[in-house]
């Protein structure tokens, strides 16, 4: 592993310079250790400049991919254990696409370090526990071989003192528990008892499109269903389906722009079930996404 100038860091930090925001990344939002932190494009040039002091792990992440949330786990674990002497920054790829793309990210999860301002690619995909763990060691000797030998360990901010994540309603708990154990039929069960308490909540509606993709993902070949999907461009399902595997591997437009043009030439009860899929789709990625924005527009011009 060598040090290697691939990510383009320089327009990020120009728009977070122009945003003028001066948080330092351990006054990002944290989880419950000091040494993990969601870092949005503001706060990521703090992050290369700590990257003299420490090396910085950079957990590119999709929120409904299921290895995105295995190597998450892993590594926010190593995090603790390796007591300050990295800091692992948390990217929503899908909310931050400007950092996944200066990264060169293709997909997630994908897992980068950054050393004295420069990029040390990891890996991509799911990988097992000591697997992980055997990078970060690796990456700890690439730092030290560099002079990065820091720690943010000072005592200063005993974990103790962390405040507590803020507890979910119970029916999201019951379904946040489900996932941890990988009973996406349960999660499913869970949300939708809170939609029918609560029909306007926005969180159980994105969270049931969340669960419901991760079971359709669940066990498909990935190749076989690329394949049939180019054999049949016609058929709902087997598109459908693609999109599906390009949306958990954080190909968002290449997802939108398959089902919209099925839309587009299809009829009846194929077209409305893709109409709906879609719709799904949208609550997985966020209505609020720019990405989702110009994909309605779309939808409306391939509908009428």
């Amino acid at each position: 592993m060598n040090l290697r100038g691939a990510v383009d860091l320089s327009a990020l930090k120009a728009r977070a310079d122009a945003a003028a925001r001066p948080a330092a990344p351990r006054q990002a939002e944290a989880t419950a250790s000091p040494y993990v932190v969601e870092v949005t494009e503001q706060t990521f040039p703090q992050l290369v400049q700590l990257s003299s002091e420490v090396p910085v792990v950079v957990n590119l992440r999709a929120t409904w991919s299921e290895q995105s949330q295995q190597v998450t786990a892993v590594l926010e674990a190593a995090a603790v254990e390796l007591d300050g002497r990295v800091l692992l920054a948390n990217v929503d790829l899908e909310a931050h696409p400007q950092i996944a793309q200066a990264f060169q990210a293709q997909g997630a999860p994908t897992v980068v370090a950054v050393v004295k301002g420069q990029p040390v690619p990891l890996f991509e995909g799911a990988l097992a526990d000591q697997q992980i763990r055997a990078y970060l060691d690796e990456l700890l000797k690439v730092a030290e071989a560099n002079g990065v030998t820091g720690t943010l360990n000072d005592g200063s901010q005993p974990e103790s003192d962390m405040p507590a994540d803020p507890e979910l309603p119970p029916l999201h708990q019951e379904a946040f528990d489900a996932i941890e154990r990988s009973d996406y039929p349960a999660a499913a069960a869970a949300y939708r008892r809170a939609l029918a308490e609560q029909p306007a909540d926005a969180e159980a509606k994105a969270g049931l499109a969340q669960v419901e993709l991760m079971q359709r993902v669940q066990d498909l070949d990935a190749a076989a269903i690329r394949e049939q999907g180019a054999q049949q461009p016609d058929a709902v399902d087997a598109q459908l389906a693609v999109a599906d595997l390009d949306l958990t591997g954080g190909h968002v437009e290449d997802a939108f722009n398959r089902v919209i043009s099925f839309i587009g030439r299809a009829a009846g009860e194929d077209r409305e079930t893709a109409r709906k899929r879609l719709l799904d789709l949208f609550d997985v990625v966020g209505v609020s996404d720019p990405r989702v924005t110009k994909a309605r527009s779309a939808l409306a011009r391939a509908l009428f």
